[in-house]
């Protein structure tokens, strides 16, 4: 048994309040808090921040919430549609601030579980999706969860926090436990 619930962040979804890609996460998220976890959201106007500069008088308070939630994380969800075969570039952009992370004690998101998800209007584009922000997780030190959930939202729909196909259900959920138990194994390892 852990001393504490993990901590789960969630970065993802566009500029639309409500994007499957913003459901998708909270979806992931839910399933994440029922297993045990204390959760945090970041989507759509949370993730509208300045291009990332590394000068620290360009960091915004918004962006300090943000990172400030990262380093506490025992476990973080990434959720971003596929823009043009490629990650978007509000996802993209609010991982860049981890770069204010490079010199802490943990480093990026070492030691920490990533969960993905990628979305897109046909099957090749949430496949990219998903293998970017795997990559992108590699490249921060944190270890991708053996799902990753690629929807392709010509066919899946998410309406009032609900999905259409409960294949694809089952695999948020399983994707969210992966996250929570490795937090939880991290939290229990000291």
């Amino acid at each position: 048994m852990t001393s504490r619930k993990p901590f789960i962040v969630g970065i993802g979804g566009t500029t639309r309040p409500g994007s499957s890609a913003e459901q998708a996460l909270a979806l992931a998220l839910k399933f994440a808090a029922e297993k045990g976890a204390e959760t945090k959201h970041f989507a759509g106007k949370d993730l509208a921040l300045p291009m990332y500069d590394p000068d620290p008088a360009c960091l915004t308070d918004e962006a300090r919430t943000m990172i400030e939630a990262l380093r506490r994380a025992d476990g973080l969800i990434l959720s971003s549609p596929c823009y043009h075969g490629a990650v978007s570039g509000l996802v993209k952009n609010a991982v860049d601030y981890t770069e204010e992370m490079r010199a802490d004690p943990r480093v990026y998101l070492d030691g920490r579980a990533v969960g993905v998800i990628g979305l897109g209007y046909g099957f090749q584009g949430p496949v990219a999706v998903v293998a970017q922000l795997r990559s992108i997780a590699h490249a921060l030190r944190g270890w991708p969860t053996p799902l990753g959930v690629a929807i392709n939202s010509a066919v899946v729909k998410f309406t009032n926090g609900e999905c259409s196909e409960p294949a694809i259900v089952n695999q948020i959920d399983i994707m969210a436990g992966q996250v929570f138990d490795f937090a939880t194994m991290q939290i229990a390892k000291g």
